[in-house]
């Protein structure tokens, strides 16, 4: 089975989308979970879908330590383009509400050292009701996000059939890459296919897209994590092989910093995201984020984990009667990241166990950090107990080096 699993390693690289791009899961920022279809401008212009709202958050990543962290894809949702295509049939910002229009907000990101992202939608409307991208138009559309210097596409799937989708995008996929620009390629399809095999084909959808939404979207609550959380760990084992450099599991948005979540749970959302190897594209005002909730998408050490450049997917590896589950995501040079999760509700719970029970080799010391306190633990063999406190609803996260083994 190694031996099989080994080739199939070997073998995936080469089967990836090829334009080369998303070799670690993109970082950036997203308007949908936090500002959603707002196009309300008249009474409420500071939040509304606008060229001011995506000019302020350019001006946040650039300016507030976002950018040199990783976080350069601003990306623009649902609800911004005029409600019916142009006179030459290509879609149009609305005008009122993007009257420099998308060039020029793409002139700005880049000025700042930024990419821009924008949304697409693979069916006769987007999900809010605005000009879809129907078989006919792919080629168009991906011409005009091409030429207005958009960096990424998310391409949903509302409006459209099971056929439509088979056939649209791949087409868009072929499309983009013909337009020579490289744009990273974010697909809704298998969040519609009910994301699972056989009627999502991971192997195929490698091939065509950099990242893919495969189940539902997040919502500003902590019971809206878990399920997600649930999901994948319960579905792990066809998901961790399709993850990998230039093509992800997109397990949705980061809320941290909206008004669902507590600090904990903030915590928790960031630490499991980093060991999915999951997109962290953050849907929160960066222009009032508090302090604590810029601390956690903040961290170093966490964004190092997320961005390994070995792509492999994290999985769940221990279910706690005691409602204690652990997370393991094996990186580059025999490093590990650990997430300690508690579920529980009542109070701070001592766990413990040993790096052997976690089936860590027997022949090697490790040295321990503390991803959220930033310290160094100390080193630990694989049969040393050792005990964890996590808060309910919390986490704690350990970065694991092997050490030289000592000459004896």
């Amino acid at each position: 089975a190694l031996a099989l699993a080994l080739a199939l390693a070997l073998a995936l690289p080469s089967m990836a989308l090829e334009n080369g791009l998303a070799r670690t899961p993109p970082m950036g920022w997203m308007s949908w979970e936090r500002f959603r279809c707002n196009v309300d401008c008249e009474v409420d212009p500071h939040n509304c879908i606008s060229e001011r709202l995506f000019f302020e958050m350019a001006d946040r990543l650039a300016e507030d330590g976002w950018r040199e962290l990783g976080y350069e894809y601003i990306n623009i949702d649902d609800c911004w383009s005029a409600k019916q295509r142009d006179a030459a049939g290509q879609l149009a910002p609305d005008p009122k509400r993007f009257p420099s229009g998308i060039k020029a907000l793409a002139d700005y990101v880049h000025a700042r050292g930024l990419k821009l992202g924008i949304y697409g939608d693979l069916g006769i409307f987007t999900c809010g009701g605005y000009p879809g991208t129907m078989l006919e138009n792919v080629q168009q559309d991906a011409q005009t996000f091409a030429a207005w210097g958009v960096d990424m596409l998310k391409l949903d799937g509302c409006y459209s059939s099971a056929e439509e989708q088979a056939k649209g995008y791949p087409e868009m996929a072929r499309a983009l890459n013909a337009t020579g620009r490289p744009i990273v390629y974010s697909c809704s399809w298998p969040a519609y296919q009910g994301g699972l095999p056989p009627k999502v084909n991971y192997t195929i959808l490698a091939e065509i897209c950099n990242l893919w939404r495969n189940y539902d979207d997040i919502q500003d609550s902590w019971n809206s994590v878990l399920s997600i959380v649930d999901w994948f760990s319960t579905n792990q084992d066809v998901l961790q092989l399709a993850a990998g450099p230039g093509h992800w599991n997109d397990p949705d948005m980061l809320i941290i910093g909206n008004f669902g979540l507590s600090y904990e749970q903030s915590r928790s959302q960031m630490a499991l995201w980093t060991v999915m190897a999951a997109p962290l594209l953050m849907s929160t005002d960066l222009r009032a984020i508090s302090p604590s909730a810029k601390e956690i998408l903040q961290n170093r050490l966490m964004i190092q984990i997320n961005q390994d450049p070995l792509g492999i997917q994290g999985r769940r590896i221990v279910k706690e009667k005691s409602h204690i589950e652990v997370f393991l995501r094996p990186l580059s040079q025999a490093a590990s990241a650990l997430v300690f999760f508690s579920r529980r509700t009542d109070m701070p719970f001592r766990y413990t166990t040993s790096l052997a029970k976690l089936h860590f080799p027997e022949d090697a010391v490790y040295e321990v950090q503390d991803v959220y306190v930033g310290k160094t633990v100390g080193t630990l063999k694989p049969a040393d107990n050792f005990s964890v406190i996590i808060n309910p609803s919390g986490v704690v996260m350990w970065y694991l080096r092997p050490m030289a083994l000592p000459v004896q």
